[in-house]
């Protein structure tokens, strides 16, 4: 006689088999499928995915460095330590050129993960650092993983399709994540979500600012980042209104498989065009 697994259903966290075809309790359908999705995760991100994140950043950087060691010593504090544009190119960075001209349409997810400099990758770290934790807790991980995601590539299409040539960084990104700040505030209302709109608010002025005042800042990416985790925050809530559905948990486990294929594919072309380059 066969042993019937049990598992814990991993919406409602009631003791059911894991070969029911939907669960009795709350109607999750498939739950063993759900429940072996989250294992996975926990072997891809562990119980961090913010740092998880933050350490795939820090590898394509180095990665960066080390296919065009070139730019590495490069001369002043905002060059220093600087990854060729032909790296970049490589490991998939967005705008017209990538994307229109050597339609490299997959560089809309990849660019979220390469950054130009030494401190444009400390700056955009330290940014995902502190926000990525609070839409971790206020979201849940599937609902951060899509926004992660999701707003980086609609950051980057906006980008495209206003005429940015060349462009890259996880700024879009986190641009995503503070837009669903701002509707967490103020959907939430009270007291605390006054405070959070606010700081979040203040957070907007400052891209605003900051984009007017320095050179090369990708603003059509900030703003359709910006815009889309309003929009993606709007559709999916968050903990204090409904829990994670079925379809967000899918849409993430889908765009981990895209992104992770992605990131992968950049990889190996970059090293197969570098060692064909030197023979």
């Amino acid at each position: 006689m066969s042993e019937r697994k049990s598992i814990l259903c991993p919406n409602c966290r009631k003791l059911i088999s894991r070969d029911e075809p939907a669960c009795p309790y709350c109607g999750l359908t498939r739950p063993g499928l759900h429940n072996t999705a989250g294992t996975v995760r926990k072997i891809f991100f562990g119980a961090n995915p913010v740092m998880a994140i933050i350490y795939i950043n820090i590898a394509f950087y180095v990665v960066a460095l080390f296919l065009d060691p070139q730019g590495i010593f490069g001369g002043g504090a905002f060059s220093l330590l600087s990854p060729s544009s032909q790296s970049l190119f490589l490991l998939g960075a967005s705008g017209t050129l990538p994307v229109l001209g050597a339609h490299r349409f997959w560089t809309l997810i990849s660019a979220s993960f390469l950054h130009g400099g030494l401190l444009h990758i400390l700056f955009n770290m330290m940014a995902l650092y502190q926000l990525g934790p609070f839409i971790l807790h206020e979201f849940g991980f599937h609902r951060f993983i899509n926004l992660y995601i999701i707003t980086g590539a609609c950051g980057f299409a906006a980008s495209v399709i206003l005429g940015t040539p060349f462009t890259l960084g996880a700024s879009a990104s986190v641009c995503g994540l503070i837009g669903a700040i701002t509707y967490y505030g103020k959907s939430r209302g009270d007291s605390y979500g006054e405070a959070i709109y606010k700081q979040a608010m203040g957070w907007v002025i400052g891209l605003i600012i900051f984009g007017l005042i320095f050179k090369g800042i990708d603003n059509w990416a900030h703003g359709g980042g910006l815009l889309s985790g309003l929009l993606l925050a709007f559709l999916m809530g968050y903990n204090d209104i409904k829990p994670e559905s079925a379809w967000s948990k899918m849409l993430a486990y889908a765009c981990i498989l895209i992104t992770t294929v992605i990131l992968i594919w950049a990889v190996v072309i970059s090293v197969f065009s570098v060692s064909q380059t030197s023979l």
